[in-house]
């Protein structure tokens, strides 16, 4: 006896997302619309009943017989819809995934460009004060009570301002930021963690699928050799069950757990790297803290120097005046931008963590 079984099969690929590092919504998309056109296919190939046709010899001796007819098992057809939840449950995930990746590499640019644009603003207060400075420097120049060298030193900060304004411009309009959710990261790693547990109990709940199955094959068989008048259908059940079921779930069962273990620990995965920010951002806190430290030393130096020439008698005491003046608006550029990097900092860390 032999049986001629056809089937279209079609190449399907595995429904378990392939992260990018970082997407934005058409990119999401389009991952998505890859992710459902595939399980549509799985789900029509598994829904659809299998043709079966060949020639058989029920007993040797007996009449040849032609036989045609379809089968179709329950449990395909139940996999069917679950292909289509796991590709769900995938195309959501991956939205979260992408998502918060997104927010993690660009927080440390994001907040960059914000110091920077910080900075700007405080070079630029500084420089008005500078001018204010110079020009009435210039004055005295004229009316021979300074001397140029004088207005000189004061020319060099003006060169050292516009020098790290240029830089610091420089620096913001090399800095791409794509458009971000806002959302704290706290919120979109909990959301990520959460449809990463519903895409995997999808995907256990598809597998345990396999451990049983109940089969319905109906059809015809027609004599050949030589011909009947009327060809005689013939109908069959059969159920499948797989003895190893209960070890096979708790086999799942561990797995789910073991993959949220691996996660929390896998260097790529947005649990890891929103901890990893996390420590990069408190390490610049110390960092700023002990910038602004220093800064604020040097200036309470400068502030007591500049209590000794409040009043200049001398060009030699208005030209120690106009250094220690020049030196501090330097200062307070940097004892600002610290200030606010910690601040800047602080808030993000309280925000998302």
């Amino acid at each position: 006896m032999f049986v001629t079984k056809w089937k279209i099969v079609v190449a399907v690929a595995l429904l378990t997302p392939a992260f990018a590092r970082a997407g934005d919504q058409k990119e999401q998309q389009a991952y998505c619309s890859y992710v459902m056109e595939q399980a549509q296919a799985q789900r029509d190939l598994l829904r659809t009943p299998t043709a079966t046709a060949g020639f058989t010899q029920p007993e040797t001796g007996l009449p040849i017989q032609v036989v045609g007819g379809a089968s179709l098992g329950l449990s395909d057809v139940k996999k069917a819809g679950l292909t289509m939840e796991v590709a769900r449950r995938n195309c959501e995930l991956y939205k979260a995934e992408t998502g918060a990746q997104q927010e993690i590499q660009y927080a440390v640019p994001n907040l960059e460009k914000e110091a920077l644009s910080n900075r700007l603003t405080l070079i630029d207060r500084a420089s008005t004060s500078l001018d204010a400075l110079m020009e009435q420097t210039s004055k005295m120049v004229e009316a021979q009570n300074a001397t140029r060298v004088m207005l000189f030193s004061l020319q060099t900060t003006k060169i050292k301002l516009n020098a790290d304004r240029a830089d610091t411009q420089t620096k913001l309009t090399a800095i791409y930021i794509p458009p971000l959710s806002g959302q704290p990261l706290k919120d979109l790693v909990s959301q990520k963690q959460s449809r990463e547990a519903g895409a995997q109990k999808a995907e256990n709940k598809l597998t345990r699928q396999n451990n049983w199955d109940v089969v319905l094959t109906v059809g015809v068989h027609q004599q050949v050799n030589p011909v009947a008048q009327n060809p005689q259908p013939y109908g069959l059940v059969s159920v499948n069950y797989n003895l190893a079921s209960r070890a096979i779930n708790k086999h799942l069962d561990s797995a789910t757990a073991a993959h949220a273990e691996w996660k929390q620990t896998q260097e790529s995965d947005v649990t890891r790297g929103m901890e990893v920010l996390r420590q990069q951002l408190a390490d610049g806190v110390t960092v700023q803290e002990a910038r602004l430290k220093s800064l604020q030393e040097q200036s309470d130096e400068i502030k007591k120097n500049l209590d000794l020439v409040a009043t200049p008698d001398t060009s030699a005491a208005f030209d120690f005046h106009n250094q220690l003046a020049a030196a501090q608006l330097l200062l307070e550029i940097e004892a600002g931008d610290a200030s606010f990097r910690i601040d800047l900092l602080r808030e993000f860390l309280a925000q998302n963590y």
